[in-house]
Parts: C-alpha cells; sequence; structure tokens
C-alpha cells in the first residue's frame, strides 16, 4: 500500500521498520520538528526522524496542521492508501483523517475505550491495572474515539516498569497494525462503558507522598521512571527514585528511615526500601553505593 507515516517518539520506530519490511511504499514521514536538547540546547530530531532518513523516507515536520491548507492539500494529493499515525504529537484535522482512501489508522497503547489520552502505558501501572495492551483504531475528529480494527492484551506484573511496557506494545503494535492493513478486519465502535483519560503527564506528578501506601508508591516508582521521575528530597536535595522493594513487617510515621538501609515508613502501616536512586547530576546508582557516600540514620525524615 501507499503510506503516510505519522509518530515522533522511540515507541512509534517500531511499526515504522515493519511497515516497511512487509513492503508498503511509505512515501512521507511525518513528525515533530528538532527540538532544543541537552546541554548546549542544540536542536534534535526526533527519533521517527532519524530512523525515516535512515530508510531514505522524505520527512516533513510541520509546526501545526490545523488552518495550514497548503499543508492538508499537499497531505491529499498523495493519492495514499492509509495514513499510520503512532503517538505523532499533533491532532489531524478533518480533511486530512478523511484523505487517504481507509483514512488514518492509530496504534494506540492502551485496550480502548481504557485509558483514552496521553500517558496510557503510565497511567495503565498508576492505577493498578493487571493488564494493558495495543488497539489499532480508525481515527476520527475525537479523542481516540474511533472504531477499533484490532487488540492485543499483555499482563501487568508486580514488576512491570513503563519502560519495559513501552517497549512490549511498541513491538506489538508495529506487529498488529501491519496484520491489520493485510487482513482489513471490520470496524467495532467502541463500548460506551469503561471509558477512562490518561492526562498529560508533568513534572509534579513524580513527587512521592509518603502517607501513601508502599505498594501505590511502587507503583508511582515503575510508572514514572524514566520521565518525569519519582522524586522526594533529603536534607534539601530532591532525589529521583528509581527503584524500590516492599517490606513487610516494619511500620513507622510515613516518610520517616526505619533504619540505616533506606527504609521509609509509608502511609497504612506498610514500608518500602529503596533499591536504586539517584543525586542531582549524576547517574542512577545502587542505594547501597548511596549510602557508602551519604550515610542515612534511622528516624531521618524525607520529603520536607
Amino acid at each position: 500500500m501507499r503510506l503516510a507515516f505519522m509518530g515522533t517518539p522511540d515507541f512509534a520506530v517500531p511499526a515504522l521498520y515493519a511497515l516497511r519490511d512487509a513492503g508498503h511504499e511509505i512515501v512521507v514521514a511525518y513528525t515533530q520538528p528538532p527540538r532544543p536538547a541537552g546541554r548546549g540546547k542544540a536542536l534534535r530530531p526526533s527519533p521517527v526522524h532519524h530512523a525515516a532518513e535512515s530508510l531514505g523516507i522524505p520527512v516533513r515536520c510541520p509546526e501545526k496542521l490545523r488552518n495550514v491548507v497548503e499543508e492538508q492539500e499537499w497531505f491529499a494529493s498523495q493519492n495514499l492508501d492509509a495514513a499510520i499515525v503512532a503517538a505523532y504529537g499533533l491532532i489531524l484535522p478533518k480533511a486530512m483523517l478523511g484523505a487517504p482512501r481507509l483514512g488514518c489508522l492509530n496504534i494506540h497503547a492502551s485496550l480502548l475505550p481504557r485509558w483514552r489520552g496521553a500517558s496510557p502505558i503510565q497511567s495503565a501501572i498508576l492505577a493498578g491495572d493487571t493488564e494493558s495492551g495495543v488497539t489499532i483504531m480508525q481515527m476520527d475528529v475525537g479523542l481516540d474515539t474511533g472504531d477499533m480494527l484490532a487488540s492485543v492484551a499483555v499482563p501487568i506484573t508486580a514488576v512491570t516498569t513503563a519502560s519495559s511496557l513501552h517497549d512490549e506494545l511498541a513491538a506489538l503494535g508495529a506487529k498488529l497494525v501491519v496484520e491489520v492493513l493485510s487482513e482489513n478486519p471490520p470496524p467495532i465502535p467502541q463500548p460506551e462503558q469503561g471509558v477512562t483519560y490518561a492526562a498529560r503527564l508533568a513534572k509534579e506528578d513524580g513527587r512521592i507522598d509518603w502517607t501513601k501506601p508502599a505498594d501505590a508508591i511502587d507503583r508511582q516508582v515503575r510508572a514514572l521512571t524514566p520521565w518525569p521521575g519519582a522524586f522526594t528530597t533529603l536534607a534539601g536535595e530532591t532525589l529521583k527514585i528509581g527503584a524500590v522493594d516492599l517490606v513487610k513487617g516494619v511500620t513507622g510515621k510515613p516518610s520517616t528511615t526505619l533504619d540505616d538501609r533506606l527504609t521509609i515508613a509509608c502511609g497504612d502501616g506498610s514500608a518500602l526500601r529503596i533499591r536504586r536512586i539517584q543525586r542531582p547530576g549524576r547517574g542512577m546508582i545502587e542505594a547501597e553505593a548511596f549510602l557508602r557516600g551519604q550515610p542515612v540514620s534511622p528516624e531521618t525524615q524525607l520529603g520536607s
């Protein structure tokens, strides 16, 4: 088929390669414009931009699509069979949604209608869901409201992280969208029951509230690493928490250390032990290494 591909982050890259490997003609890749990154704030092209250029696919990086008639007309002139969209980051206007022969198909990282919106992977882990998945959806003008063409589920376990689930769903989405283009399954309307929305994450979402139960904080750490990162403060210094272990049989005042091994009292009589930690400007390290350089005594308070 003659396709356009529209995506920006790492999540979208496996689908781009899978579509190329399946023999489809990808005539253009749309992606977000290069953004300042790193200490020097040099402009950095997106992962999809890099991948498309490596495959010899022309790249277009409009700042916006709404009310940009020239871009919409160019898109319509390409005689596309379909456009494949994966975490692109721009809203497609109605004129573009209807331009390809088969419309625009979205690879969404949840089991719709649960977790429509911007952060479905993180939201599923935060909520304590026991499964997630990928849905291939026929796009319409709503927010992830279009008819479903296919979906596949995967379990969320006690050790699932946002990074591991991201990679699993990116690979599954790439495989599934190729199957949908080959098999052309009938569209199924999303059920009205079970709709939830995943809001866009902000840095402050990573702040740990030690009055919450330890299992909720564990989910927060697993859901928000690497970004925005779960964090707390110790002696005025902000520390990112990369991994924790739940600890049974010990209790104390929430936010205080219960020993010299970074075991922290949490809400509801629970506790956890920090396993990986990161100081500002440093890399993530094991807690034992951190404590060798900065011992933390019992009854030390965090988060203040």
